[in-house]
């Protein structure tokens, strides 16, 4: 009898232990490129040490933001990378938890400008990049914003949508190219208007432009840094533009979902994509670019993602209130001059 009880009792805790192992998934949401990379680099060495199961989603921060406003009531993911504007309508929307730092071991190890991006507590940030214009150097010579609508690229350019993370920044400097500085960016709007024809594509996804500069298709198209290492490796000749009006820049961030029943796991994760090995290894794959600053890289890769504390103070960002004040008359004008 005593062997049975002992028998039952180790099939219930197996049963027990094996409920508790399958309920250990955590589901994140992701940019879309580069996931080959972040599998090696970044789920598979996690879920090894957590013992758990990650789920992954993809898509654009503002398709996130939108999956997130329509499940508030029963989260469907439990942490979400996206742009700090994203961040902060998340956060003004009650979609997100504060940040417990204290229990992030990298946490200090963070350039400022990542350790709370929006001064509200609701997100870390875990990488930041320049934003430029990528362009077939045997074909064109770019020197400034304005030559995205100029006639030697006509039919030949891509842009992005100004629902994406690189709309904002990409038309600010093709405003500032333009002579005007105002949030409204009403004459960068009405140019990309003019010039809309023009245009082979108003992408959502960086990774859309792989295969339109592979084809011949674009011979320029305004990226974010962190989007140049698919570019660099594809057998065209494709270089990173320095305009005379200079260059902007974004910062990604992470965010724990309001409501999730994995928020400890979710912290976890955060942790581990912050730690200097790992945002190490997403630099050195060309990746991201580190928002730990104890991170060291080659020179060769230091020129070819967004580094160093120099860069990290001066990085342009848009401030996440004025995107907020201004994105949906951004949005009406680009429907009214762009999509029309």
């Amino acid at each position: 009898m005593r062997d049975r009880i002992l028998a039952t009792a180790a099939v219930l805790f197996m049963a027990s232990a094996s409920a508790q192992a399958q309920e250990r998934t955590l589901t994140i949401s992701v940019y879309a490129f580069a996931q080959d990379a972040y599998a090696k680099i970044v789920y598979q060495p996690f879920e090894a040490q957590c013992g758990c199961k990650l789920v992954v989603e993809t898509g654009n921060s503002a398709e996130r933001l939108a999956k997130m406003e329509v499940n508030k009531a029963e989260p469907v993911i439990d942490m979400a990378v996206m742009s700090m504007a994203d961040a902060l309508s998340a956060s003004r929307q009650g979609l997100v938890d504060k940040v417990d730092t204290s229990k992030l071991s990298n946490f200090g190890r963070l350039y400022d400008i990542a350790k709370d991006p929006n001064q509200d507590g609701m997100s870390v940030g875990y990488t930041f990049y320049a934003t430029s214009i990528a362009y077939r150097s045997d074909k064109v010579k770019i020197t400034s914003w304005n030559d995205l609508l100029s006639k030697q690229l006509a039919g030949r350019v891509a842009l992005p949508n100004i629902t994406t993370n690189q709309g904002p920044p990409a038309l600010y400097m093709l405003g500032l190219a333009m002579g005007k500085d105002t949030p409204d960016l009403k004459a960068p709007i009405d140019a990309v208007g003019e010039h809309r024809n023009d245009i082979v594509t108003f992408y959502n996804r960086s990774s859309q432009l792989v295969q339109l500069m592979e084809q011949d298709e674009i011979w320029a198209a305004p990226i974010g840094r962190f989007a140049w290492a698919p570019l660099r490796k594809l057998d065209v000749p494709i270089k990173w533009a320095t305009p005379k009006e200079g260059q902007t820049g974004g910062l990604n961030v992470m965010v724990v979902t309001k409501g999730s029943k994995n928020r400890d796991l979710a912290l976890q994760l955060m942790d581990f994509w912050l730690s200097t090995k790992v945002q190490a290894d997403l630099a050195n794959a060309l990746v991201d670019s580190p928002a730990n600053k104890d991170v060291e890289v080659s020179p060769e890769v230091a020129e070819n993602i967004t580094y160093g504390a120099e860069t990290a103070a001066n990085v342009k960002l848009i401030p996440s209130a004025v995107e907020l004040a201004n994105r949906e008359n951004w949005l009406s004008e680009w429907n009214a001059k762009v999509q029309q």
